[in-house]
């Protein structure tokens, strides 16, 4: 069987918490979902990925899952479970009898069924009664006209999600026209971009992440560090309290990091660190991330690039400083001690460790074509990039206890 790729995007409610993930399948060369039909290696295909490695992945989340026409007569979503199963309804299905009743089949039987890419037409009315969303993509319904059609069914229980929201303002007027739930890449970039002074707790989060990033923890710099922020230090022992293998209370630094281990310890830091820069911004947005950092590093060692994979934790991991603080990027690194060549990678995506996030980049955006050139340029299988994917979303949802 050919190996396949699969990727994840977010989508959020009003208040910016996540609600689930569209999971973007890709199978060959082509770039392009697979064709279902009843054949065994495909299901397989399908239940492999599907099942076993993104349900972990998602929590207590729904996957959203494009499938096509005849995957949806041949009632494929079935062979998975409803509750954590949004079917989508791709754009270029026919809106035939055949499709109808299959789509009442499956509604029956739990399923929530979304419209992808929906345009409104009569043609997809009696299919309404067994829908649970519709997805506007809105660049090709502005969302003024969307809005309208929404107020039109302000009575049903249909949710409505808005695609491709690419700024902080399109999620404002998405939300005021009655949008239920948002996808697209707002959250990740800056609100406002204004220049401030950084301040010294944030530096100390610099210093504290360069640390974790080694090969070999020094515990009493660790300890140092953590000692100069009372904030910072609450937020360590509250994490780490919070844990399900803490039986009981710690009360200081030095009993938390003989009790977590030099895993753990990594992993908290990681997160109070990328949390303690801004509460108010939604936790995808940490939880991302995190998951970048681990994915450079991972796909940086498997590059056979040994040395340096704590550049490529920190590349990963401050690639998303200017969403967090609101400042630009170039501002922010030239304020900050990291190495030279992460600068580079950060701020104009050049040398190998500008590869690298560039390949994480187009995996967060299922960019597959880039995915596969970057990945023959250093030498990466597509086994080996979903490999790496698919351990640092388990890494950031063990972390974040999968409520990313």
């Amino acid at each position: 069987m050919k190996y396949s790729y699969i990727a994840r995007q977010p989508i959020l409610d009003s208040d910016r918490k996540t609600f689930g993930y569209e999971l973007l399948f890709r199978d060959g060369p082509k770039n392009t979902f697979p064709e279902i039909d009843p054949d065994k290696a495909t299901s397989r295909l399908l239940s492999d990925h599907f099942l076993s490695t993104h349900y972990q992945t998602l929590g207590n989340h729904v996957g959203f899952v494009n499938f096509p026409y005849q995957s949806l007569v041949n009632l494929v979503p079935t062979l998975f479970p409803s509750d954590s199963l949004v079917v989508e309804v791709l754009e270029d299905c026919e809106p035939t009898s055949e499709l109808l009743d299959a789509i009442k089949k499956m509604a029956k039987q739990g399923y929530r069924i979304a419209l992808d890419d929906f345009v409104p037409s009569k043609e997809w009315q009696p299919f309404l009664p067994y829908v649970s969303f519709i997805k506007f993509d809105i660049r090709i319904v502005p969302i003024a006209k969307a809005g309208l059609f929404i107020s039109k069914l302000r009575g049903s229980k249909i949710k409505f999600l808005a695609e491709k929201v690419e700024t902080y303002d399109e999620f404002e007027q998405a939300k005021k026209a009655g949008f239920d739930y948002f996808q697209g890449y707002f959250f990740s970039k800056p609100e406002l971009i204004q220049r401030k002074a950084l301040q010294p707790s944030f530096l100390t989060i610099v210093q504290l992440c360069k640390e974790i990033a080694k090969e070999e923890i020094d515990y009493k710099e660790l300890e140092s560090l953590i000692a100069r922020d009372l904030s910072l230090s609450y937020k360590l022992l509250t994490f780490v309290n919070s844990s399900a293998i803490v039986s009981s209370k710690i009360q200081s630094f030095k009993q938390a990091l003989v009790y977590l281990g030099e895993k753990r310890l990594r992993q908290f830091i990681s997160l109070v660190a990328i949390a303690s820069t801004d509460s108010s911004k939604p936790n995808y947005l940490y939880g991302l991330s995190i998951q970048r950092a681990r994915f450079c590093q991972l796909a940086w060692c498997k590059s056979g690039q040994r040395s340096d994979a704590d550049l490529a934790f920190l590349t990963g991991m401050f690639s998303l400083l200017d969403c967090l603080l609101d400042q630009p990027l170039e501002s922010i690194v030239e304020l900050i001690p990291i190495d030279e060549a992460v600068k580079l990678a950060l701020t104009k995506g050049e040398g190998a460790l500008g590869k690298i996030l560039s390949l994480s980049n187009a995996y967060e955006h299922a960019d597959w074509e880039q995915v596969s050139e970057l990945g023959i340029s250093l030498e990466l299988s597509d086994e080996v990039l979903s490999q790496c994917y698919d351990e640092a979303l388990q890494w950031s949802a063990d972390l974040l206890q999968v409520d990313i």
